[in-house]
């Protein structure tokens, strides 16, 4: 071993507390980078096996009624590469140990299997068999929540006749990897919505279908133009109820799915950024210090033969060694956070394989990353080792040049005591180490602050949109329009207090070249379980005349209060009708439109019919309730507010739960590695000035606030410039995620401030304990021997 290689043994086991906290911020940022990274990777290789393996179609069409040969017609358009046909309907279903009633959406399969687009994968079980109508295939996600398994029976409401089905396989389909019912539906409901594959000579039949369809898929033939051929199809489809061909883009699966893809893209890449900048930065700390510290040795190496390459690659190498280590551990730690975040994936995503890929190729990436960290870090103080002339490194450093400082210039210092002024003289000197430990404990701040934020975002969507905004108890959907005599009906059933009817219909809202599919939803003046809001959160009493939209509706079709827009109707006799906008509606899930429930039935020429109802129930009868709805013959679908928020909790904050805990931790690694190498600088630096004062007779308490004052300094700075830069990021976040599905608010509360100022002083504390600790051990005797 080298004379250089032996001193670097030395010197690592002298800094080993310092170099450690640099190896643990440097593995936070490789583990964050190898497990977003990875994540994705997986997500984006399993979406497009599964799409191209099971022919996931490329445009989507839902129409009132067609003959078959329509679809021979659609299959010889220009573009349209493969026309697949079902029959799609959504009924009620009795599914046991459930109390409410769920929602079933029925698509129809041949009952002889062949390939087909949008093809299952059977996971259990076996396919429909001809001549059997009570057999059905269940979506895994819809079985696994409700313990269902091959062999057992479901009831369903099928037509106004209810039916016991049988459950013979347990199936995924590419169509319905993230399965929701749409709408206003955005968080998965899997105990209360399934889908259920039937043979197609069962289901057509029973909803006078026979030799027509309901709901086309069509491949694209390559090269082919998507809005071309949607254009065909519209035209093909108009005259049989179409409601408007749509591409993968607006299906609600495939863009949740390429929406958190794209969301893991961009994480992968910010995170991982902040920690490495943060390690860059200690490195650059310590390695200073170090060259400073040892310049007499660095004299006598050179004057020895040493070359500026040798010393060069010497304190390289001590920086490569937390940062390689950093790099080892974080692709470990990365790799079982990726593997357990494609897990958390697989409660929303449903793959029939959702394999975990990493690859070399980023475990190489990851290496050269933590490669150009340490060489940032160390770049500057390899450099002075280097540039030293042995000469002027014989010699010991230039005192700094003391003057007064901004203290002394205001006239202060006399109201100050003796250890806050040191600490704030000290923080003085030294502007830029100051201002760049500040910039590192802040992006610790920040991070917890953005972690928090989905918490809160969440928690505040789902406070308006249950709380203020959908106040009903239970959402009933008819499957036919009905009368307004359906009032009583409804109000006759066990524990229902107040019925308030809606009618909804299927829309192209146009407003000069731009246009949108939507639907209009016309409700009661002056109801109370439903209600709208503006941007300050006041209700908006429906209008007699005109069309209410949704802010984000209104700015993607480029209107405003006042302006005339062009409303077509999708059903019925399709009538279109120049309506203006009286006023915009602040909400964050889905773009609608909103008008009052007769004014809605004159734009018809149906007069006042209704499409469902929301109901506020007495919750001690809510049993009884939900056991008459799931055997109306008219109701097609019922929700519960109760059960859709139980079904919340179940998912989605449990993942919160588990993303917030792992940017805890990493936060905290940050804050202890600031505060700590701070600290052990700090005490390197000044161990004889403080021995010094110990000997005058300075209590051991006195001079641990001197050091430490220093770094409680910095750490207070950093909250407030934290809480800023975690609002910046915040405030880009609802932006980035934004999409005509959902948008995310900006609101972060009091609750999260405070969280995040705690779990960073905490770490900050518990960092001064252990300099603390080693302040007690200090020699006094060495500390002040003068070094020749």
């Amino acid at each position: 071993m080298s004379v250089l290689d032996r001193k670097l043994a030395r010197d690592i086991f002298r800094l080993r507390g310092q170099l450690t906290a640099i190896l643990l911020v440097v593995a936070c940022g490789i583990a964050s980078y190898v497990a977003l990274r990875s994540t994705y990777r997986s997500l984006l290789a399993s979406q497009a096996t599964y799409y191209a393996d099971y022919r996931f179609a490329d445009v989507f069409a839902s129409l009132k009624r067609a003959p078959s040969s329509v679809a021979d017609e659609i299959a010889q358009l220009p573009g349209a590469a493969a026309v697949e046909t079902r029959v799609v309907v959504e009924v009620t279903l009795d599914v046991p140990g459930l109390d409410e009633p769920a929602t079933g959406r029925l698509v129809s399969i041949p009952e002889r299997r062949r390939a087909m687009l949008n093809d299952l994968y059977l996971r259990a079980g076996r396919w429909v068999e001809p001549g059997q109508s009570d057999e059905v295939i269940a979506s895994e996600a819809f079985a696994a929540a409700n313990s269902l398994g091959v062999g057992d029976g479901i009831g369903a409401v099928i037509n106004g006749r209810w039916k016991r089905l049988r459950i013979v396989g347990i199936a995924l389909s590419p169509e319905y990897v993230y399965e929701v019912r749409g709408g206003a539906a955005i968080f998965p409901d899997n105990r209360r919505f399934g889908v259920l594959w039937m043979g197609r000579e069962a289901l057509a039949p029973a909803f006078d279908l026979e030799g027509a369809f309901n709901y086309l898929a069509i491949a694209l033939a390559p090269g082919a133009g998507e809005s071309a051929l949607i254009e065909r199809i519209d035209r093909r489809i108009e005259r049989y109820g179409g409601l408007g061909a749509y591409g993968r883009d607006e299906q609600i699966s495939h863009r949740f799915l390429s929406d958190e893809i794209a969301q893991n893209r961009v994480s992968g890449t910010i995170i991982p950024a902040i920690f490495l900048g943060v390690a860059a930065f200690l490195l650059h700390l310590v390695l200073s210090r170090i060259v400073g510290a040892e310049r007499a040795q660095i004299a006598v190496l050179k004057a020895f033969g040493y070359g500026n390459t040798a010393i060069g690659a010497h304190y390289l190498k001590l920086a490569l060694v937390p940062v390689m280590g950093g790099a080892l551990l974080g692709v470990f730690a990365g790799l079982y956070l990726g593997n357990a975040l494609t897990g958390v994936y697989t409660q929303f995503y449903r793959f029939p394989l959702l394999r975990y890929e990493a690859g070399w190729d980023l475990v190489a990436a990851a290496a050269a990353i933590s490669l150009g960290a340490a060489a940032l870090g160390a770049l500057t103080a390899v450099r002075s080792a280097v540039r030293l002339p042995p000469a002027e490194a014989m010699r010991p450093e230039s005192p700094a040049k003391f003057r007064a400082g901004w203290i002394e210039r205001l006239g202060i210092a006399r109201f100050i005591g003796v250890t806050p002024r040191m600490i704030l003289r000290q923080a003085g000197r030294h502007p830029v180490k100051a201002v760049l430990s500040t910039l590192g404990l802040s992006m610790a701040v920040a991070l917890l602050l953005v972690g928090r934020y989905f918490f809160d975002a969440v928690d505040h969507l789902v406070a308006v949109q249950f709380g203020e905004i959908q106040r009903e108890d239970v959402v009933v959907v008819f499957n036919e329009p009905l009368g307004a005599g359906v009032r009583l009906d409804l109000q006759r059933l066990p524990g229902v207090l107040r019925v308030e009817l809606f009618r909804s219909v299927p829309v192209r809202l146009r407003h000069e070249h731009r246009s949108r599919r939507t639907s209009i939803l016309g409700m009661p003046p002056g109801g109370e379980l439903r209600r709208l809001m503006d941007r300050d959160g006041r209700p908006i009493q429906m209008p007699q005349d005109g069309l209410l939209l949704t802010s984000a509706l209104a700015d993607l079709l480029g209107v405003g209060e006042g302006d005339s827009i062009s409303v077509e109707v999708l059903e019925g006799r399709r009538p279109s009708r120049n309506v203006i906008v009286v006023g915009l509606v602040d909400e964050l899930i889905g773009i609608s439109g909103y008008m009052n429930l007769a004014a809605l039935g004159r734009l018809l020429g149906e007069g006042e019919t209704a499409s469902g109802a929301f109901l506020g129930i007495d919750q001690r009868q809510s049993a009884l309730l939900n056991s008459e709805l799931k055997r109306l013959p008219a109701v097609g679908g019922a929700s519960m507010r109760e059960a859709i928020l139980r079904g919340f909790d179940e998912t989605i904050a449990q993942s919160l739960a588990i993303t917030t805990i792992t940017l805890v931790i990493f936060a905290c690694v940050i804050a202890f590695g600031v505060v700590y190498n701070g600290a052990r600088i700090a005490l390197a630096e000044r161990g004889r000035d403080l021995a010094s004062l110990r000997v005058l007779g300075f209590t051991q308490r006195e001079i641990a606030a001197m050091l430490l004052g220093e770094q409680a300094l910095l750490t207070l700075a950093a909250i407030p410039l934290g809480f800023a830069v975690g609002y910046g990021v915040c405030s880009l976040i609802p932006m980035a995620v934004a999409s005509e599905l959902f948008r995310l608010p900006l609101v972060i509360s009091r609750e999260s401030y405070l969280f995040a100022f705690a779990i960073v002083a905490a770490a900050s504390a518990l960092s001064g304990l252990v300099v603390v600790r080693r302040l007690r051990h200090l020699d006094l005797i060495e500390v002040l021997k003068t070094r020749e």
